[in-house]
């Protein structure tokens, strides 16, 4: 078992948006990503994964495949790995969002019980 802070991977920076790691395990990986007011995530791929996150705190755009949503504090939002994915914030706060990348090792693991 592990246990980290997700306040420690808040990480702000005024020249661009960060990006830290926080677990990395087999082929799953869970980052906080980090802006400030105008920064911005270029649309990209993460190929043969889901993508979900949670938006810390702070408010944005997220564009998936051309959509725009608006996502504040708390909103969660998924996309697969073959959307294209990009976020803005365009809000007057800094802007934190934890982000999972996963692989469902079988069906067992996706059930309501």
């Amino acid at each position: 078992m592990e246990k980290k802070s997700v306040d420690v991977a808040k990480e702000y920076n005024d020249e661009r948006f960060t990006k830290r790691i926080v677990f990395q395990k087999g082929d799953s990986t869970v980052f906080v990503l980090n802006f400030m007011p105008g920064q911005a995530l270029p649309t990209h791929k993460h190929p043969g994964t889901e993508v979900y996150l949670l938006v810390l705190n702070g408010s944005g755009t997220f564009t998936i495949d051309g959509a725009t949503t608006e996502v504040s504090q708390n909103d969660v939002v998924h996309c697969s790995g073959e959307e294209d994915l990009a976020f803005e914030n365009n809000g007057n706060d800094p802007v934190s969002l934890y982000v999972m990348l996963n692989k469902v090792p079988d069906e067992r693991y996706v059930q309501n019980i």
